[in-house]
């Protein structure tokens, strides 16, 4: 669907050269949700940009279903770019301007009657569960309610990728998941291809499909997300993870007096990590049961993603040094990935 090959962005800053994105390719597949993660200036915002060619990268391709559009310019750039929907932070929405004029904005440039771009806008109010507010102004909605305006009006000339940029970053956690599920149900319905940009972990996990990760311009890590967050590879990867799984809080634990945590200091502690069905498996019981070691659990968490459970916990391990290691080794069986810590 998309495939971005070899893409390279500078920009001049105070009489210097930033190498904005540096030979990134990427493949986005038909129908899918795909994510672009990385803190800020890693170069994500950039990237995306040059999707629609907002920003025309220096080096690179850029091919929209097996045609090339990166030195597309005037009319075939502007049709082009009616094919691609973009939502943004901060809605971008004309203020004085109501809610069906504001989605009215990109069919006034298409040959469709009044009578057929009023049921369009109807329809897409209905979409974005929005019908009441028809005639109300920005400054009377929510932050939510923006920004399914700003969906709607992305929507309005029928395109086939959506793009994504912090779409829910000025949003609160209870708004982010209602703007989050009506995208999926976008993606579902309309079957398009979605794009999203996003600093934030959470908003990955509950929406995508696949990931890719950025770190200074480049792409340090992609895949299929439920393989990246259970055997992340990039030290950046991790940290994101480690973040919104409250890692940190639990290796500040580990590191505490024993008095406090009960932990010996000669005590091995693990971190293992499960996906799919062994994730409901009894086997920190199984343990004791084969091999009389005990695992005392200080630390635990549970991610869903789509069809497959992704479940992680922190043990403090109890027993015979022989017998640890051949439970270490029943659970790599097990397709358990085991971290030790110490």
């Amino acid at each position: 669907m998309i495939e971005l090959e070899h893409i390279s962005k500078t920009f001049e800053l105070n009489g210097k050269t930033v190498e904005a994105v540096k030979d990134v390719s990427l493949q986005i597949r038909e129908g899918e949700i795909f994510g672009i993660i990385g803190f800020s200036g890693a170069g994500k915002s950039t990237l995306v940009r040059c999707i629609n060619l907002l920003e025309k990268p220096e080096k690179g391709r850029v091919v929209i279903e097996g045609e090339d559009i990166t030195h597309f310019e005037g009319r075939r750039l502007r049709e082009m770019r009616q094919k691609i929907g973009m939502i943004f932070q901060h809605f971008n929405l004309m203020p004085s301007r109501t809610v069906f004029e504001n989605i009215e904005l990109p069919l006034k440039l298409t040959r469709l009657t009044e009578k057929e771009r009023r049921a369009k806008i109807n329809s897409l109010l209905d979409l974005v569960g929005l019908t009441d507010k028809a005639q109300s102004y920005p400054s009377q909605l929510s932050g939510g309610q923006k920004q399914r305006v700003a969906i709607a009006r992305a929507l309005a000339n029928d395109p086939k990728v959506l793009l994504c940029d912090e779409a829910t970053s000025a949003l609160d956690p209870q708004t982010t998941h209602s703007i989050l599920q009506l995208l999926k149900e976008v993606n579902a319905r309309l079957k398009l291809t979605i794009v999203v940009i996003t600093h934030q972990m959470e908003v990955i996990k509950e929406i995508c499909d696949r990931v890719a990760v950025m770190q200074k311009g480049s792409v340090v890590e992609e895949g299929d997300i439920v393989d990246v967050f259970s055997s992340p590879q990039a030290p950046i990867t991790k940290s994101f993870i480690q973040a919104a799984d409250k890692f940190e809080a639990f290796s500040d634990l580990v590191k505490l007096n024993s008095a406090i945590t009960g932990i010996k200091p000669t005590q091995p502690v693990w971190f293992l990590t499960y996906r799919g069905a062994v994730a409901g498996e009894p086997l920190m019981s199984e343990l004791y049961r084969r091999f009389e070691v005990k695992a005392n659990i200080i630390y635990g968490n549970i991610d869903y993603f789509k069809d497959c459970i992704v479940g992680k916990l922190g043990v403090a391990i109890d027993g015979e040094s022989e017998r640890i290691e051949d439970a270490k080794q029943f659970l790599i069986e097990q397709k358990v990935i085991v971290e030790v810590l110490r």
